[in-house]
């Protein structure tokens, strides 16, 4: 079997049907079916930014109900649940009466979602409903599949809260919504990956206009706490620059406990697409910006291992371009 892994769509359906048809799938009339031996599997946020949200969704959870495909939850299906959801302890010194609020920042993240489906409309019920269906990982015999970090002692901690499928249930949204606790941390972790504070006095500014005084971090490298910062640091260039270059990572708490290959997405890679160590590959290679490319990983179940760039494909207007060409 080949797993055909699809990284972050974030509403361009018109990538999503190219990579598709590339990859040999052919449309019946109700869905994508694969070529023989094949299963695609979605590796999250499948939503916002782009201008084709509906038509991302329908695309994809019609392989969903088919049983051709399976997908993993993204943080911005998460976040799609929690702006929805009104926030049964809201802190009265605030605005904020959903588990994500409606600033200004988060508005701007939603909106081209929200414009093609409204905001409380029966139609926004309906799709809030099939995102609760993506479970927050799926492990298997022959790898490992989260959108931004397989980390087992969060998993673990997040499990009461989930169903046997790794699905979040309503109470798991509420729970894991309220930061500055144990939940939130580990869900943090889970669909956006492993921070470390920066050093005093500095702060950095993504892609968002956020200001930040934490920086995600490289989980996938070895002995994270015998490097230094800018080395384990997954920063632009520019913002890496205002680190000291003697800054050391420290007290950084991760380990990857699996011997499996895991597959993330999350990431907005740029460049030719490879491995991100001998056990880890991404499949987000920055589809929602005009040079970027959706990606796929074909993983051959019998062989998962060794990860290799060869087996990644991009999609790329009229002509399929693999590593390998």
């Amino acid at each position: 079997m080949i797993i055909d892994i699809i990284g972050d769509i974030h509403g361009y359906a018109d990538k999503l049907v190219g990579l598709l048809k590339q990859l040999g799938y052919e449309h019946n009339g109700q869905y994508f079916v694969p070529p023989a031996g094949h299963r695609a599997l979605f590796i999250g946020d499948l939503i916002d930014r782009g201008a084709q949200q509906l038509a991302t969704l329908e695309i994809v959870f019609a392989m969903l109900d088919a049983d051709v495909a399976d997908a993993v939850m993204g943080n911005h299906e998460y976040n799609a649940l929690a702006y929805a959801t009104p926030d049964p302890n809201p802190d009265i010194d605030t605005a904020t009466q959903y588990l994500r609020s409606h600033n200004e920042v988060h508005r701007r993240q939603h909106e081209a979602f929200l414009a093609e489906i409204p905001f409380g409309s029966a139609m926004h019920q309906y799709w809030l409903q099939r995102l609760y269906e993506l479970p927050l990982w799926i492990e298997t015999d022959y790898a490992c599949f989260v959108h931004a970090c397989w980390d087992t002692d969060s998993m673990n901690l997040l499990k009461p809260l989930l169903t046997d499928d790794n699905c979040l249930t309503s109470e798991g949204l509420i729970a894991t919504g309220k930061e500055d606790t144990v939940a939130f941390d580990a869900l943090e972790r889970v669909l956006k990956g492993v921070e470390t504070p920066l050093p005093d006095g500095i702060v950095m500014v993504d892609k968002e206009g956020t200001k930040r005084t934490r920086v995600r971090v490289r989980w996938w490298l070895d002995e994270l706490n015998e490097r230094t910062l800018r080395e384990v640091a997954r920063a632009p260039t520019s913002a890496l620059a205002q680190i000291p270059s003697d800054a050391l990572a420290s007290n950084i708490d991760f380990a990857l406990k699996t011997d499996k290959p895991v597959f993330v997405g999350h990431y907005w890679l740029t460049g030719s697409p490879e491995p991100l160590s001998s056990q880890v590959a991404c499949t987000d290679y920055s589809a929602a910006v005009d040079h970027g490319y959706l990606t796929c990983y074909q993983l051959d179940t019998e062989q998962p291992l060794p990860l290799t760039a060869t087996q990644f494909v991009q999609h790329c207007h009229d002509d399929i371009q693999t590593v390998a060409e």
